[in-house]
């Protein structure tokens, strides 16, 4: 069972360096280090397999959410909605400075 688990691992480990973007990276690097922690989790509590392997698929999810979702956003890749002052049309664009700053 731990030699399995320890290809599992590496085997994620190695896809985690396939993924593309920093979001990516870190839900994959979030899911493994979740993972792991659900598996030590769950065979405290539990003691048997069965537990075990809910705690880690528990935590890889858990940590592949949180990895993903505390992604910071790049300047310049965020959206707001602006109004034409002429004719009033509301039209989505990057945001400027005062989105950053806070003076909106």
């Amino acid at each position: 069972m731990i030699k399995k688990a320890i290809a599992a691992a590496l085997l994620a480990a190695v896809l985690a360096g396939c993924a593309q973007t920093e979001g990516q990276q870190r839900a994959t690097t979030g899911a493994l280090v979740g993972g792991a922690g659900g598996a030590l989790v769950g065979q405290a509590i539990g003691g048997n397999t069965k537990s075990t392997v809910i705690g880690a698929a528990s935590g890889a999810l858990l940590g592949a959410v949180v990895g993903s979702a505390t992604t910071p956003q790049r300047r310049g890749e965020q959206l707001c909605r602006y109004q034409d002052r002429n004719s009033g049309r509301i039209y989505t664009a990057p945001c400027d400075d005062r989105y950053y700053d806070g003076n909106y």
